[in-house]
């Protein structure tokens, strides 16, 4: 299922879009967790920035 949803990012309008992956340490027990997203790369920024 992974590779139809990347083929259809590479096509169309997709290829207007970016899937970032944050990596976020946890204050209370010093874990890393992560958040994945697909963001429009002109906010790829803004994702990265937010907490």
């Amino acid at each position: 299922m992974a590779k139809k949803v990347v083929a259809t990012l590479k096509t169309g309008k997709g290829n207007n879009f970016t899937k970032v992956i944050k990596m976020i340490k946890s204050a209370k027990t010093g874990a890393y967790t992560f958040k994945e997203e697909i963001v429009h790369n002109d906010h790829i920024k803004d994702f990265l920035a937010a907490k």
